[in-house]
C-alpha cells in the first residue's frame, strides 16, 4: 500500500519531468485544451481541475478551496507525461496488461470486490450511479458502462447481478493502449478511483 509520502514524491518527479516541456506540447499530446494563461482544464470523474504550468498546482474549477486528492493529482500527471501515440484496437482484461500480474490482487481488492459488494445485487443502483458519472451504456452483462476518464483512456465496467443461487460477478476492461500510458499500479488505482466515485454517487442518489 502506497503511503502519502510516496505520492508526494511521485508528484515531485512528474512535475520535474513535465516542467521541461512546453504547455503546447503537453496539451496537444494529452488531448486537453489550454485554459487562460498557462493552465490546462482537466475534467476527471465528477470534478474539473485547472492545472497550472510549470508548477502543476491543482485548483477545483467550481470549488476553489477544495483540495485535489494527491492520488488523483499523480494519476493525472502521469497521464500528462504519457507519450503513447497508438490507437486502441481492442479491449483487454487487467491480467492482459503487460507487467500487471503482480498487482492483480490489489486490483481486485480496490476495484472488483467493492463493485460487486455494493452493486452486485442492485444493478439499478449501478445504472443510476453510472449515469451520474456520464457512463455510456454498453451491451454486456446485466449492466455495463464505458467511462471516458481521459481523452485517450476509457474503461468498461460490467456487472452480472447475483441472486439466491449465484454470486454477483464483475469485470473491468481496458483499451489495449493502456500500458503505453500508465504503469499497472496506476491502472489498479485508477480503476478503484472510478468504482469508489460510483459508490459515493450512489450514496447521494
Amino acid at each position: 500500500m502506497a503511503r502519502v509520502d510516496d505520492y508526494i514524491n511521485a508528484k515531485k518527479i512528474a512535475v520535474e519531468n513535465l516542467a521541461k516541456e512546453s504547455l503546447d506540447e503537453i496539451a496537444k499530446r494529452s488531448g486537453y485544451n489550454i485554459s487562460g494563461t498557462n493552465k490546462i482544464r482537466v475534467p476527471f470523474l465528477d470534478r474539473v481541475y485547472i492545472v497550472s504550468w510549470p508548477d502543476f498546482e491543482f485548483t477545483d474549477e467550481y470549488l476553489e478551496n477544495k483540495e485535489a486528492p494527491i492520488q488523483e493529482q499523480v494519476i493525472i500527471l502521469h497521464y500528462l507525461e504519457a507519450k503513447s501515440s497508438k490507437k486502441a484496437i481492442q479491449w483487454i482484461s487487467f491480467r492482459e496488461i503487460q507487467g500487471a500480474s503482480f498487482y492483480f490482487s490489489a486490483f481486485v481488492q480496490r476495484a472488483i470486490d467493492p463493485l460487486k459488494k455494493v452493486f452486485g445485487k442492485n444493478t439499478a443502483l449501478f445504472v443510476k450511479a453510472a449515469d451520474r458519472l456520464n457512463g455510456k451504456t454498453i451491451d454486456a452483462g446485466n449492466a455495463g458502462f464505458e467511462f471516458n476518464l481521459f481523452p485517450l483512456v476509457s474503461l468498461q465496467l460490467i456487472l452480472w447481478e447475483g441472486d439466491e443461487e449465484f454470486m454477483p460477478e464483475a469485470n473491468i476492461l481496458f483499451q489495449d493502449t493502456i500500458s503505453g500510458i500508465f504503469l499497472p499500479e496506476d491502472v489498479a488505482w485508477l480503476s478503484g478511483m472510478l468504482v469508489y466515485r460510483l459508490i459515493s454517487s450512489s450514496n447521494i442518489l
